[in-house]
């Protein structure tokens, strides 16, 4: 045989073996069961939604709330790494990986089976059941919540991407609750989260604001029974002038949760006014000066309206 094409026989066997070499590579690695896991979660470290949900097998159901298989609704995801890939007899592979979650380390469970091939080459995979999850999200005294930071209008059952640390609570204007933080590392599992509302200090302080200002009002009326007020002082004899009222203490406002979401109610809460006025005796017609301090109580219904306090007395 000629030395040329011994060297080209030569050239080809490093080039086919160099091939098969990297094709094997990539078997082992990028197209292997836990590359295929490690693309999904890849893709959850750089918060990209829609990527994660393009890896087959983990599309969402028909008709399931998926309001939270978003970006924003993310957290952070972070130091992947393999613990074991475990072929199974009926070729389908455990993959365990760990990382790191705001919250702190985590361990998933994923399992895959082979789709398919690429080019005849490439093994294709997809997981077995979605690695999507569930959080049920209750919110007390209202409905609204955020995820994350994403704001969601309504309380339900939500899927959500496994693994993530999903943050549950709510912050509005006037109203707080405590963070419930849900660590989500199970695919297929349900969580609850119960997110309890309650009026915070910027609702309480414009409450209390509107509630002095009004009875302040009330303290002008020049009359025994202050109109709308929760506050008087009826005579038997007869009135000289105008009466004086002043405020000495103003009711001390406690909001609480009322019956039904969205409102809020103050009840019982009390104070002094003081009254100053003459009076003449129908009896023997002498005047006497009525000064005392009258205690009141008031109690109210607070709903919302725009972003704007509305203030019923009942």
């Amino acid at each position: 045989m000629p030395r040329s094409a011994i060297s080209w026989l030569v050239v080809f066997a490093v080039l086919f073996g160099g091939f098969f070499a990297s094709v094997g590579a990539l078997n082992a690695d990028l197209y292997s069961a836990h590359g295929f896991v490690r693309t999904y979660l890849d893709a959850l470290a750089r918060q990209d939604s829609a990527a994660a949900l393009a890896v087959d097998g983990v599309g969402a159901s028909d008709g399931a709330a998926t309001a939270l298989l978003s970006d924003e609704a993310l957290g952070e995801l972070s130091a992947i790494q393999l613990v074991r890939d475990t072929a199974e007899p009926d070729g389908s592979h455990t993959v365990v990986y760990d990382y790191l979650l705001a919250s702190g380390e985590g361990r998933t469970e994923f399992h895959v089976e082979p789709s398919g091939t690429r080019f005849g080459l490439f093994t294709d995979w997809r997981f077995v059941a979605s690695p999507l999850s569930t959080i049920a999200v209750s919110v007390k005294h209202d409905s609204r919540f955020t995820v994350n930071g994403l704001a969601v209008e309504t309380a339900g059952a939500y899927l959500v991407f496994a693994p993530g640390l999903y943050v549950v609570d709510h912050s509005t204007t006037f109203l707080q609750a405590d963070a419930v933080d849900v660590a989500v590392t199970e695919p297929g599992t349900i969580s609850d989260a119960v997110v309890n509302v309650q009026a915070n200090d910027e609702f309480v302080t414009t409450l209390q604001g509107e509630v002095d200002d009004f009875l302040e009002g009330c303290s002008t009326q020049t009359v025994l029974q202050p109109t709308g007020c929760p506050f008087g002082r009826p005579v038997t004899n007869q009135v000289e002038g105008d009466s004086v009222w002043s405020i000495i203490r103003y009711p001390s406002v406690v909001i609480t949760p009322g019956e039904t979401n969205g409102e809020w109610v103050v009840k019982n809460a009390t104070g002094t006014a003081n009254i100053t006025v003459t009076v003449r005796s129908l009896f023997d017609g002498t005047t006497s000066t009525i000064d005392e301090d009258v205690d009141f109580s008031v109690d109210y219904r607070v709903t919302f309206s725009g972003g704007e306090l509305v203030i019923e007395a009942v």
